[in-house]
C-alpha cells in the first residue's frame, strides 16, 4: 500500500512540475522519507536524479517554446554545480552522525537535514504565495559577477544538502541578475536545475549504492506526470493551483518540524 502511495506521489510531482513550471520537486524527499522510509541521505541523493530528469523534460518544452537562454543557463550553472557535486562528494559524506549536543538533546545527522528541509520548503511555500506584485516588483540591480557566483555557489551547497532543484533560488537571480522576463526565468532555471542536479547526483554515485531499478521506475512515472500536467494546464487556473499548492507545500513543512522535533 505504501509502495503504491509512493508511486502515485511520484506521478503527483510530474503533475505539479507539469502545470506549474516548478515547485513539485519540493515533494520527491518527503515522499521518499515518510511513504517509502529511505534515509534522508539515500533520498536526497534519489531526488536529485529525479528533479533532473523530470526538469530535463520540462527544458526540452521550454526550449521549443523559445524559454531557455542557454548561454545564460551555463554562466549560471557553473559556480552552483561546482556546489552540488562538492556538496554531494566531499561535504555530506563528512557531517557527523551526531551533529551537536545540547544537555539530553541529540541532533542527528538525517534530523539536521530534514530540519534544513523543512525549512527551505518554508521558503518556497512562500515564494508561491507571494502575490504577483510582489513577484514582479523585483529591482534589477547590477552587482559584480563575483558577488553573483559566490551566491550561486551557496545555492548549489544547499541544493546538494536538500536534495531539490532549488528553483525559487534560481529564478530571482535570473530575474535580477539576468534580467530576464518571468517565463524565461523559469525555462532558464529548468535547465539550470537539470545540470546541477545529474552533476551532483554523480557525486552520490561514487558513495552510494543505487538501487536503479526503483529509481528509473519512480522517475518515469514522474515524466509520465509531467505531460499530464501539460495537458491538464489548459482546463485550469495556473494561478489557483499555485497558492493551494503553496498551501500544501507550507503545512508539508511544519508537519516535518513538528515530526523531526516533537516525534
Amino acid at each position: 500500500m505504501l509502495e503504491f502511495l509512493g508511486y502515485l506521489g511520484a506521478l503527483l510531482i510530474g503533475i505539479v512540475l507539469g502545470i506549474t513550471g516548478g515547485g513539485g520537486s519540493i515533494l520527491t524527499v518527503p515522499i521518499l522519507v515518510y511513504i517509502l522510509n529511505y534515509n534522508p541521505i539515500i533520498a536526497t541523493a534519489y531526488s536529485l536524479f529525479i528533479v533532473g530528469t523530470t526538469s530535463g523534460f520540462g527544458t526540452i518544452q521550454n526550449f521549443r517554446k523559445g524559454l531557455v537562454v542557454p548561454k545564460t543557463a551555463l554562466l549560471f550553472a557553473i559556480p552552483s554545480v561546482i556546489g552540488v557535486y562538492v556538496t554531494r562528494k566531499f561535504i555530506v559524506p563528512k557531517i557527523p552522525e551526531t551533529v551537536f549536543y545540547f544537555g539530553s538533546f541529540q541532533l542527528s545527522k538525517t534530523t539536521f537535514l530534514m530540519i534544513l528541509f523543512a525549512v527551505v520548503m518554508f521558503m518556497a511555500a512562500y515564494s508561491m504565495l507571494k502575490t504577483k506584485k510582489e513577484t514582479e516588483a523585483i529591482v534589477v540591480k547590477t552587482k559584480p559577477l563575483v558577488f553573483v557566483s559566490i551566491q550561486l555557489l551557496f545555492v548549489g551547497v544547499l541544493i546538494g544538502l536538500i536534495g531539490a532543484g532549488g528553483g525559487f533560488l534560481i529564478i530571482p537571480a535570473l530575474l535580477k541578475f539576468a534580467n530576464l522576463p518571468m517565463k524565461k526565468a523559469i525555462g532558464t532555471s529548468l535547465l539550470i536545475i537539470t545540470i546541477n542536479s545529474l552533476i551532483g547526483f554523480l557525486g552520490d554515485v561514487q558513495n552510494t549504492v543505487i538501487d536503479w531499478w526503483f529509481l528509473c521506475t519512480f522517475t518515469t512515472i514522474s515524466v509520465i506526470g509531467i505531460f499530464i500536467g501539460l495537458y491538464i494546464q489548459h482546463f485550469i487556473n495556473e494561478k489557483l493551483l499555485k497558492k493551494i499548492f503553496g498551501i500544501f507545500v507550507l503545512l508539508m513543512s511544519l508537519f516535518i518540524f513538528y515530526k523531526e522535533i516533537f516525534s
